[in-house]
């Protein structure tokens, strides 16, 4: 379904004669909403509900990117820099090499928060982060967000 979303966006950005990438990006997202709607088949949902999937999961590590982008920015440029620095366990309910890498690297790439080490028995991941009031809210934030937000795309 993938292949055929591609092929229709350029037939698409050859229709219309532009050939630019925010045409084919148009298109795209046209043939999408397009396959959405007409849903001939089991795999055309499969693959609907998958591209939205990554495309919320996008959106949520970039606003996550974005705050803690900003946070990390105000304590830094503050005069009085108030962190209480923590390395926090979290338990986790992804389980294959992929889930746990994409985990890690996420935490990792956004500011404040650093991905050390996953425990061998991969029953939980150790999360160094600048600043944590609630240890058991950081926990639920790192579950509900990212890690349930991976096992979605990943299925």
């Amino acid at each position: 379904m993938f292949l055929l979303n591609i092929l229709l966006a350029i037939a698409w950005v050859a229709l219309t004669g532009e050939f630019n990438a925010g045409n084919f990006a148009i298109g795209f997202i046209i043939v999408y909403l397009l396959l959405a709607l007409t849903r001939p088949s089991g795999s055309a949902q499969a693959y609907t509900d998958r591209v939205r999937r990554i495309f919320s999961f996008m959106l949520f590590f970039l606003k996550e990117l974005v705050m803690s982008s900003l946070w990390v920015t105000v304590q830094v440029l503050s005069p009085k820099i108030v962190l209480t620095p923590a390395v926090v366990a979290v338990p986790l309910d992804i389980q294959s090499d992929a889930g746990i890498t994409l985990l890690g690297n996420l935490i990792t790439l956004t500011p404040g928060t650093l991905t050390l080490e996953v425990a061998e028995d991969r029953s939980q991941i150790f999360i160094h982060t600048m600043h944590v009031d609630d240890v058991a809210a950081f926990r639920q934030t790192i579950k509900q967000g990212f890690e349930r937000r991976v096992i979605e795309v990943l299925q």
